[in-house]
């Protein structure tokens, strides 16, 4: 009990040392649209990896069926076609977010389409010519249910049209990598 409760509160220090940091990786995420350009400009300014260069490891094969608040968030009825990647962005050799993302494949284009199905470009570099804007349903500090262990920000989200149609409902997990300075 005693050793437990001295780990709580290595935790709660090491937690609290971290707030600064974490502010700071909030106030990149909150003035981007596209997490994958904020992770971008954090990799580069936290010294992650150089080039800074953000990678989508997608989890082959993996599939999930969109919860009704997902098909209401972005508007499209149940018989209407959503894809799915579940992701791992990683800058260079370390992963800073673990996403689920749901799609609207009817309002990408075609060449939109086959580069998400078929290559390791995030999605928000992908869909960056339609001058989407980013709507935070939520966001939690430290680990949300949904996340795994080492999460140290969680986001849902949709990306939206400018005409206000969404095109992705995301569920983001931010891990602790953010927080360490990294080594080039």
């Amino acid at each position: 009990m005693i050793l437990r409760l001295a780990a709580a509160a290595g935790l709660a220090l090491g937690l609290a040392a971290c707030a600064p940091t974490l502010a700071r990786f909030e106030q990149t995420l909150a003035a981007n649209d596209s997490a994958t350009a904020a992770l971008r400009q954090w990799c580069a300014a936290r010294g992650i990896a150089a080039p800074a260069e953000i990678v989508a490891d997608t989890e082959q094969g993996a599939s999930e069926a969109a919860t009704p608040a997902v098909r209401a968030a972005l508007g499209v009825g149940t018989g209407e076609p959503l894809a799915f990647r579940h992701v791992r962005l990683r800058c260079g050799g370390t992963v800073l977010s673990i996403a689920k993302n749901w799609y609207v494949p009817a309002r990408l284009t075609p060449a939109m389409n086959t580069t998400l199905e078929t290559t390791r470009t995030p999605f928000g570099t992908v869909v960056r010519p339609l001058g989407f804007h980013r709507e935070r349903l939520e966001s939690r500090r430290w680990r949300a249910a949904e996340c795994p262990a080492g999460t140290v920000l969680s986001h849902k989200a949709v990306l939206r049209l400018a005409d206000g149609r969404g095109i992705s409902f995301v569920a983001e997990c931010y891990t602790r990598a953010n927080l360490m300075q990294g080594a080039r």
